[in-house]
């Protein structure tokens, strides 16, 4: 199912002794747009430091109920590595919380998740990819992660000109990746929103907070509009994705998964 990262930020978590906080915000990796951390608020519980979950332990967004399911206990969750909440994540800190829970690392691999294309639960499978968890990788890459709060306002550059400002994420809850980008075009096309998915982007300035997307504005201010009534079906994305002459992200991942 796909969410807005801001209604998630409205959402309880459930640890496996209960309730343990809520979402504060996502930390995604921009080299394949994914969700790495869900970093927890625990209001007065783990003070000072951050609350990182990972999308290994995320059973299921239960929206009708507004809580996210949390396969770990209390004491899992208190006794992973500290990080300090004014402290980026650094790769170490990584390699610790990954040891910590022994979940497979994302970072060896061409894949989305490392050696896999989807998020990888099986334990079978995980414990195969034990195998190829201490030895260098071809396809290994060094992460950079960024903040879902800190990106929120980056301009959309078109290829003649700007077209707005990132307003929210659309992720995928059974993959974690970032699908869309929302785009509020409210300073050229009054009271429009679009979406932009980052596939179609040439790069991104991070210290200019500017996104550059190989797109004209006028096709961007044709597409198919966003609105708080949109339905995120299929059929919705597959308009979207005609408009653009693109093919659906739904076919990559299954010619992925036949591989």
């Amino acid at each position: 199912m796909l969410f807005k990262t801001e209604t998630l930020k409205t959402y309880k978590l459930d640890s496996l002794d209960g309730e343990f906080g809520k979402v504060k915000e996502f930390y995604f990796d921009d080299h394949h747009w994914t969700i790495r951390y869900l970093v927890a608020d625990t209001g007065n519980w783990l003070t000072g430091r951050q609350v990182l979950i990972s999308p290994y332990a995320l059973v299921a967004a239960i929206k009708a109920e507004e809580h996210i399911i949390v396969n770990l206990t209390a004491k899992q969750i208190e006794g992973s590595p500290s990080l300090d909440s004014d402290k980026p994540v650094s790769k170490q800190f990584e390699q610790e919380y990954y040891t910590y829970y022994d979940y497979p690392s994302y970072m060896m691999g061409p894949f989305r998740w490392g050696l896999y294309p989807q998020l990888m639960l099986n334990r079978e499978a995980r414990a195969n990819d034990k195998l190829n968890k201490n030895t260098p990788h071809e396809d290994a890459w060094d992460p950079h992660l960024r903040s879902t709060d800190a990106v929120l306002g980056y301009h959309i550059q078109a290829m003649d000109g700007e077209i707005g400002h990132i307003e929210d994420f659309i992720i995928d809850d059974e993959t974690w990746a970032i699908r869309y980008l929302v785009v509020d075009t409210k300073n050229w096309w009054p009271g429009k929103k679009v979406l932009i998915s980052p596939h179609w982007i040439d790069c991104v300035i991070w210290n200019e907070t500017k996104v550059f997307v190989n797109l004209s504005r006028d096709v961007i201010k044709q597409s198919p509009e966003f609105t708080e009534e949109s339905q995120l079906t299929r059929d919705y994305e597959t308009k979207l994705y005609q408009h653009y002459q693109r093919e659906g992200y739904w076919s990559e991942e299954l010619a992925d998964k036949l591989r």
